[in-house]
């Protein structure tokens, strides 16, 4: 399931559509959100683990980001950003959806965070650079996989770092993420087309093609037992870490 859909120049305006009805429920850990809510603590125990070692951090910091600007880009309601303003940074959320957006601010206000929440194309909002760029279940619903790369590149701090996750493109991502959680309404129907998906040899491409160099991949896995967690199976899910080349 996506964060939301903001692209440089590939907006589709019938992913934003889709999340953007999604907005409402975002928060409820029981609503359509709820596999977003599963996958948050495991993307952020990943963010943690790169934070501390791009810019080695105290690992017992509670704030390892104060200090430093953070973009989410395709922030949904805030389900990533927020949890950045707690580990200090000065955070700025771009999503695709006007409604997402304006969940998002009505939850930050009410949690007492200040984050700046801005809703449109990435390359026409003027941001400039950050020191930590996050994308998360994004890519895979952008048009121009290409152009959204090379526009998180143009908003990254010299010195900087990035973090994304994608599905992987694999028949077992196929089966359990669309055949299978859609199906039953683990994940909205009509959020994720197969052929999007991202593989890593083609995300390390477009990430070189940028200037970056991408880390090497984790995966996402899920078991009855331990739920889904960090794992050196990158079948459904991954992320990754890129910094300059």
């Amino acid at each position: 399931m996506s964060d939301a859909t903001v692209t440089a120049a590939t907006i589709r305006p019938e992913e934003a559509a889709h999340f953007g009805k999604l907005a409402k429920d975002w928060w409820d850990p029981k609503g359509s959100s709820a596999m977003l809510h599963r996958l948050n603590p495991v993307r952020l125990a990943f963010l943690r683990e790169a934070i501390d070692g791009h810019w080695g951090g105290d690992t017992e910091n509670v704030k390892p980001l104060a200090g430093k600007t953070a973009l989410d880009v395709g922030c949904g309601a805030g389900l990533l950003t927020e949890p950045l303003a707690r580990l200090g940074a000065q955070v700025t959320g771009v999503d695709a959806a006007a409604e997402n957006v304006t969940a998002a601010q009505m939850h930050a206000a009410g949690s007492g965070l200040s984050i700046d929440y801005r809703h449109g194309e990435l390359a026409r909002l003027g941001l400039g650079q950050f020191d930590l760029v996050t994308t998360m279940e994004v890519i895979e619903h952008v048009a121009d996989k290409a152009a959204f790369v090379a526009e998180m590149a143009r908003h990254l701090a010299p010195g900087g770092l990035m973090v994304l996750s994608t599905p992987n493109r694999t028949p077992r991502s196929r089966l359990l993420m669309i055949g299978l959680a859609e199906t039953v309404g683990a994940i909205p129907r009509g959020t994720h087309e197969w052929d999007d998906f991202v593989t890593p040899d083609e995300l390390r491409e477009l990430l070189g093609a940028a200037g970056l160099e991408m880390g090497p991949p984790r995966g996402i896995a899920y078991s009855p037992l331990r739920g889904l967690h960090l794992s050196s199976d990158l079948s459904l899910n991954y992320l990754v870490t890129a910094r300059a080349a």
